[in-house]
């Protein structure tokens, strides 16, 4: 397989904040697409090189992965048949149109941005000391806010590699001093066969399926004092926004057992409960919609999570598969305690993976966009200076006969493809 690389220049503009997103968007006819009918890799290229330096992965087979880097490096989206292919990636048009940062969050879109955790509790990155943790003082930290990634892979180089310094103040006043790299790749077989197993691997690679495979390694390099439980440790946290569908389905994987024991399936009530048509829990794995009409929140714990998840679009017949680095017992790691509250009893018990659907944060107000998010989350480690925490994120997008996702999705997730529809999509 070969892979190639290449820079598509363009000029970043200024204008008026625009700070919450509409749910359709127009196509270059003037004529409106519908929540779930996104742009295609070509159209979203073009869009994005208008605003900004834009870097490609690409091969012969059609898989393409569009890369901003002065967008906080994000992988921005990507397509499994070239240019005329679907842009799987939620790109926000309407804010990277007005071409001014929000202070309170930059939502430039993108299907794989680096954050770190916490979010919430005692040694929240998002939160000011003292500050009560609602949504009115919640705030991206600058570091993970603005700012560009600096390319510092060479030109022969197979990867995109980037790197910036950022400096961060958690709710205890402790200060840190990192230092950022990611690295974005393009997947094998070889690797598939380590994500997904040898079977599953081959039926991606196939030739009567279209796929684009991808991955972000992802460290921080701890350039200050040492870091302490006491004071507080930070995570790295993936976050993929991706475009939302009305028959889009998120499927979570879990380790079975007894509650007595392990503890609940799923959490669910980060911002209230999530009403049962919209969450559904099979002996097998969670099903969350993924339609971006109900602002909710899923995770699963140490005890249950699995190092795999993914979706379905059953709409665009597009199966997304996540695979992510994690400790063969997370039981025995630190992970951070995202939930907003202070003090929390467990800082240090959290999520290994998460899944969001946007929508109104109250009645009558707007969303963020058409997307939903699927999210990693590496342990925390206490680091002396000079030493690294590195966590790696896989995306692989596939289109195919519905026969042949099916068997993908029960190989991988574990799951019946005819149960979900049944189970999420109403008829």
């Amino acid at each position: 397989m070969s892979i190639f690389r290449s820079l598509v220049s363009g000029a970043w503009r200024c204008g008026l904040v625009v700070v919450a997103v509409l749910t359709a968007t127009a196509d270059a006819n003037g004529q409106q697409k519908a929540k779930g009918d996104p742009m295609s890799y070509g159209e979203a290229r073009e869009f994005l090189a208008k605003h900004t330096k834009l870097v490609e992965l690409t091969n012969e087979q059609g898989a393409r992965v569009a890369i901003c880097p002065e967008l906080q490096g994000r992988v921005m989206t990507s397509s499994c048949d070239g240019l005329d292919g679907l842009s799987f990636g939620f790109i926000n048009k309407e804010f990277i149109e007005a071409g001014t940062p929000d202070e309170r969050f930059s939502n430039y879109g993108g299907e794989d941005r680096m954050w770190l955790s916490p979010e919430g509790g005692q040694f929240s990155l998002w939160f000011d000391p003292g500050a009560e943790q609602t949504l009115d003082n919640w705030f991206t930290p600058p570091a993970l806010n603005e700012g560009a990634f600096e390319l510092i892979s060479g030109d022969s180089d197979p990867f995109y590699r980037m790197t910036r310094p950022m400096r961060l103040l958690n709710t205890s006043s402790s200060r840190f001093r990192l230092k950022a790299t990611r690295e974005v790749r393009l997947l094998n077989e070889k690797d598939l066969e380590t994500a997904f197993g040898k079977k599953a691997a081959a039926v991606i690679s196939g030739d009567d399926v279209k796929m684009v495979a991808y991955e972000t390694v992802n460290t921080i390099n701890n350039q200050g004092a040492p870091m302490t439980q006491k004071k507080g440790l930070v995570s790295i946290w993936i976050l993929s926004m991706l475009t939302a569908g009305p028959q889009t389905v998120v499927v979570v994987p879990y380790k079975p057992g007894d509650e007595s024991t392990l503890g609940p399936v799923v959490k669910s009530d980060y911002f209230g409960e999530v009403p049962p048509e919209r969450l559904k829990i099979l002996p097998e794995a969670i099903l969350f919609s993924g339609d971006s009409n109900y602002r909710s929140k899923i995770g699963t714990s140490q005890r249950r999570a699995r190092d795999v998840m993914g979706s379905i679009d059953f709409q665009n017949g597009v199966l997304t598969l996540v695979h992510f680095t994690m400790p063969k017992d997370p039981t025995k790691c630190d992970y951070m305690n995202n939930m907003w509250e202070v003090p929390q009893a467990e800082p240090y018990t959290g999520d290994v993976a998460n899944s969001y659907n946007d929508g109104p944060p109250a009645p009558g107000a707007k969303g963020l966009g058409a997307f939903y998010e699927v999210e990693s989350l590496s342990p925390a480690k206490a680091l002396a200076g000079g030493e690294s925490l590195t966590h790696r994120h896989r995306t692989v997008h596939i289109q195919a006969d519905l026969e042949v996702l099916a068997g993908l999705a029960k190989d991988v997730l574990g799951v019946d493809l005819e149960t979900v529809r049944k189970e999420m999509i109403a008829e």
